[in-house]
């Protein structure tokens, strides 16, 4: 898996999240978000080293479900999970390393 570039066209229920197995980060935002498209190339370099990981991009608004069921404020705002569970959360990140090190919590092996 690699980083996804497209906002998903139907947005996942959270059951459909919760129940998601493996390392798994939320990116939750809009397309027309400045602070969006900035943390786009920053994504990239955090995510090259972490090609196992999946990446859902899930175009945030009012009375959307997911974001609200994740308490989403601010985009992008990213949700690390492993197996269902948040394990970190980073609000506008403005730095590959601390998307990276995000990455590596979650992409560490199970035992």
């Amino acid at each position: 898996m690699a980083i996804t570039h497209d906002y998903a066209a139907v947005e996942p229920a959270r059951a459909e999240i919760d129940a998601m197995a493996g390392p798994l980060v939320l990116e939750f935002g809009a397309p027309w978000c400045g602070h969006c498209i900035a943390a786009q190339p920053l994504l990239g370099m955090a995510f090259a080293s972490h090609p196992d990981v999946r990446h859902i991009k899930v175009e945030d608004g009012s009375g959307r479900p997911l974001g609200r069921s994740f308490r989403v404020k601010l985009w992008p705002t990213l949700v690390f999970l492993r197996d269902g569970q948040e394990l970190a959360r980073l609000v506008r990140p403005h730095d590959a390393a601390d998307i990276g090190a995000a990455l590596a919590r979650i992409d560490a092996p199970s035992g």
